[in-house]
């Protein structure tokens, strides 16, 4: 489901404003689905016998493999689960506990929401009533700081890896509202609604999303960087950037955008139903536009590029964007240039891995997900 999503444009007036209509390049199609097709064929060498990915203790990482499978242009795991597939799914609602949650130890949240993610991809009903808890636990682990719902400081309202404690960031709560806004759809309505079910403060966590951005005056946290090149990017938690911070003569520190958070920022605004043109919006897509590239993840260089990747194909795919128009007047077209990137970089085997073991994409288990999903979604879009 979540692939097929994606390939919907959210940003009609974005949409509409492409001038280059293009035949399909059917060789290039080709060149993407081969790569796909290799891709696919070593996860589903690489899986272990119990049904699991990489390790058994994050069942996050089988959803993620689950999903790329699931999303093979084709559809043919889905329409006819091999039993590799079969298998991972029970894994995944083997972990499911009594109060809805998804994991086997630590990273809750994450956990929760990958595996729904993963469970919604298979598009089979069976799987909806471990969702319907699922999103009612990852709803009640909203960060609230005092007990009230409503913000109070940066840190409130957003989600965290839900170990204990009150830790918020950016990258979780695009998680959960990712998990939450495609499953939608096992809302109750009406007379059928149970007693105790909730929703999200949506409000809420926008206003955390938006703490988490470079962008005065929407932003006036003293760490919001003033420089043009951050403007309207993302950070990963508020007063914490995994790129670099710079302090100035005056000895005010200042943190900068990085390419990955600003991909989740702008995914998270969308999740929540911001506008379009909200100035929030515009400010991280602008950003998007002055950091572009496919060679690395900007403001972190080799770190997470598998994952800046996939969040920006998923970014860009969702906005609406064909051609996207740098802030020097060019125009690039994203897609060919990602997908050329995951070519060049497959192995012969069919996996991919990062030479930089930051965020555990050296495992090419976690490398090789990414780039399958992402090349699936660049395939609808070619």
């Amino acid at each position: 489901m979540a692939a097929c999503i994606c390939a919907l444009a959210w940003n009609a007036a974005a949409q509409s404003a492409q001038t280059l209509v293009r035949p399909p390049d059917i060789s290039f199609r080709n060149e993407v689905q081969h790569a796909i097709d290799q891709g696919v064929q070593w996860l589903q060498s690489n899986q272990n016998t119990n049904g699991w990915w990489s390790t058994a203790d994050q069942p996050a990482l089988t959803a993620l493999a689950l999903s790329a499978l699931m999303g093979e242009p084709s559809g043919a795991l889905r329409a006819t689960p091999t039993p590799g597939v079969a298998r991972g799914y029970k894994f995944i609602t083997d972990h499911a506990k009594p109060d809805g949650g998804i994991y086997e130890k630590g990273l809750m949240n994450y956990n929760t929401s990958i595996c729904m993610m993963g469970l919604m991809a298979a598009r089979n009903p069976q799987y909806d009533g471990v969702l319907r808890k699922a999103r009612q636990w990852l709803i009640s682990r909203q960060v609230d700081l005092n007990g009230t719902g409503t913000k109070n400081s940066p840190l409130d309202c957003g989600g965290g890896y839900g170990d204990g404690g009150n830790h918020a960031d950016m990258n979780n709560t695009m998680t959960a509202l990712e998990a939450l806004y495609y499953s939608k759809y096992l809302e109750p309505t009406g007379e059928k609604t149970p007693a105790g079910a909730r929703d999200l403060n949506w409000a809420a966590a926008i206003r955390f999303v938006e703490s988490c951005q470079n962008l005065p005056p929407f932003n006036t946290e003293p760490w919001v960087s003033t420089d043009s090149r951050d403007k309207g990017g993302f950070v990963y938690e508020p007063g914490e950037s995994k790129a670099d911070a710079v302090t100035n003569a005056a000895g005010r520190t200042a943190l900068r955008s990085y390419g990955s958070m600003s991909c989740a920022g702008l995914l998270s605004y969308v999740y929540a139903n911001v506008k379009p043109d909200d100035p929030r919006v515009l400010g991280v897509y602008d950003w998007l536009r002055n950091n572009f590239t496919a060679d690395e993840n900007p403001g972190m260089g080799q770190q997470g590029l598998y994952y800046y990747l996939h969040l920006m194909t998923k970014a860009l795919t969702i906005y609406g964007i064909d051609q996207l128009p740098l802030m020097d007047g060019q125009s690039v077209d994203w897609r060919r240039e990602v997908a050329m990137k995951l070519i060049n970089l497959q192995n012969a085997d069919g996996s991919w891995a990062n030479e930089d073991g930051r965020w555990r994409e050296h495992d090419p288990v976690v490398a090789t997900f990414y780039a399958v999903m992402s090349l699936e979604i660049l395939y609808r879009g070619l």
